[in-house]
């Protein structure tokens, strides 16, 4: 799986550790976050996220 890194702040989402503070489970494809997801450090869109 492909790892996404945040245009805004750098953030990388690795689906291998998902986003467990927001509820997004280890495992979790970037394409299967919630449209409603945002960055968990700057609050940006998942529009704003390129692949690594």
């Amino acid at each position: 799986m492909d790892k996404y890194v945040c245009n805004a702040c750098g953030y990388v989402y690795d689906p291998a550790v998902g986003d467990p503070d927001n509820g997004i489970a280890p495992g979790t494809p970037f394409d299967a976050l919630p449209e409603d997801w945002v960055c968990p450090l700057c609050g940006v869109g998942k529009d704003m996220f390129s692949e690594e």
